[in-house]
């Protein structure tokens, strides 16, 4: 064990509350591609950031019936949670985990068994849909049968308007209350984890900030540097799926 990895695992073992921040990272061994990597999605294919990007979503149809082919498409609906989500879980069930805030949609941590009441989940689901116009809200299954059958642009049941996954978009605000929960996670932790994640996305990356303010150790897991870097007390580069389960 290097003295970094050896450092991390002395943080994480001697801390008595843990808020980890994941991004899509976390989520690659799990067989789902992140964004920003080299092989990510918009690497590979930037039209394809407009899928998530709200005003192209509203404005565009044709943006639309790609954005729903994809999600028909996504690999998470076969995805199993990894190692690394696992890890979280054995520190959870530890007692010293006491929040995940994390940026993805798949809900691997819970999969993974970690408990919904502490997974905070900045930027939605993709296991649920939500009207833009009237804000119902259903089960993502129910549209993806619609568009199966035939419909390349489900509307809402209820009222017509543009449905979309319950997610968040670039150009749509983040959720009041559950950002509070984050920042909360945040000044409440004395050690936070970032594993797999940029950190380029505000007010996700601020947390760092956050956590960092109120005295806590930051251990940063990722494969390329991030904008915090300077800010964190250890840095690994290792595989998430390999160096998380040797911090418990």
């Amino acid at each position: 064990m290097d003295a970094d990895l050896r450092r991390a695992r002395d943080l994480a073992t001697g801390a008595s509350r843990i808020t980890a921040l994941t991004g899509a990272g976390i989520s690659t061994d799990s067989g789902i591609p992140d964004f920003r990597g080299p092989n990510g999605l918009w690497t590979r294919d930037p039209e394809a950031e407009k899928l998530s990007n709200l005003h192209d979503y509203v404005a565009s149809a044709d943006v639309r019936r790609r954005a729903w082919q994809a999600r028909l498409d996504h690999p998470a609906w076969q995805a199993s949670p990894n190692p690394a989500h696992e890890a979280f879980v054995t520190l959870q069930r530890r007692g010293t985990l006491t929040a995940i805030v994390t940026q993805n949609i798949d809900e691997l941590h819970q999969r993974a068994g970690a408990d919904p009441d502490t997974v905070v989940e900045l930027h939605g689901t993709m296991f649920h849909t939500e009207c833009l116009d009237c804000g119902d809200r259903r089960d993502m299954a129910e549209a993806l049968d619609r568009v199966r059958a035939g419909s390349e642009d489900p509307p809402c049941t209820v009222c017509g308007g543009i449905l979309k996954s319950a997610t968040i978009s670039f150009g749509q605000a983040l959720d009041a209350a559950v950002l509070d929960r984050a920042r909360v996670a945040a000044i409440s932790c004395d050690v936070l984890v970032a594993a797999g994640t940029s950190l380029t996305v505000h007010p996700a990356a601020g947390l760092v900030d956050v956590a960092a303010g109120t005295g806590a150790s930051i251990v940063i897991c990722n494969a390329s540097p991030t904008p915090y870097d300077n800010v964190a007390d250890v840095v690994l580069r290792e595989p998430l799926a390999e160096v998380l389960p040797r911090l418990t």
